[in-house]
């Protein structure tokens, strides 16, 4: 069942319909939150939050595919 929810995600506020539990979409928010503040204050002052985010967004996908690739590695010694 969707319901309303509320995120803050680098200072922003978002407001989503979400069947995910609430907890765990504020768990990958404060992920984000982290990934920005690890930018540092330089970053922030200089930047705007949609290229914080884009930054934060590409860290993330850089993760997951070094993810998948070492998964997909396991898994083709697990079958020789």
């Amino acid at each position: 069942m969707k319901r309303n929810v509320q995120i803050e995600i680098a200072g922003a506020r978002y407001r989503m319909s979400s069947d995910a539990d609430e907890t765990y979409l504020q768990r990958l928010a404060d992920i984000v939150n982290e990934r920005v503040e690890a930018l540092g204050p330089k970053a922030a002052r200089a930047a705007t939050p949609a290229q914080l985010l884009a930054v934060v967004a590409l860290g993330l996908a850089e993760d997951l595919d070094v993810s998948e690739r070492r998964r997909e590695g396991l898994e083709a010694k697990t079958r020789e």
